[in-house]
């Protein structure tokens, strides 16, 4: 099967779900921006994984589609530090417009609260990954 190249900006730029290992091991989903070379991941102090990147910031991430209709395969694996970082609300509302839409009378109030609550006195923070490594490939195949 020969690899293909394919446009890892605009496959990132798709409202996907990722995947981030951390040490443990601990695998969960998360969406994600993919901002000025970085995945931003929103957490907080609800979640275990803030406590395991405190502990540990080496993390993994996957964002790949597998479509057996039409024989789509691609994926994106990086790894790196994870930093800590405070929350900014534009960047929270672009990666909630882009899993959600741009309407946000029309979110679930679970999301709204990230924008309009005050993230220091919830804790909520981002991580931050800037790929030591990235590696992008295209298994496509013909159905």
């Amino acid at each position: 099967m020969t690899e293909r190249e394919f446009d890892v900006e605009a496959f990132l730029a798709q409202p996907l779900t990722a995947r981030v290992a951390t040490a443990g091991p601990t695998v969960r989903p998360t969406w994600f921006p993919w901002e000025e070379g970085a995945f931003w991941i929103l957490t907080g102090p609800w979640a275990r994984l803030l406590s395991r990147v405190r502990t540990d910031p080496a993390i993994a991430l996957v964002v790949d589609v597998c479509d057996l209709g039409t024989g789509l395969v691609r994926q994106v694996i990086a790894r790196g530090q994870a930093e800590i970082l405070p929350f900014d609300v534009p960047r929270g509302r672009r990666k909630l417009n882009r899993y959600l839409g741009a309407d946000d009378a029309k979110w679930d109030n679970r999301f709204r609260h990230y924008l309009l609550d005050d993230p220091a006195e919830q804790g909520t923070v981002w991580l931050r990954l800037r790929p030591d490594s990235l590696v992008a490939k295209d298994l496509s195949y013909s159905v």
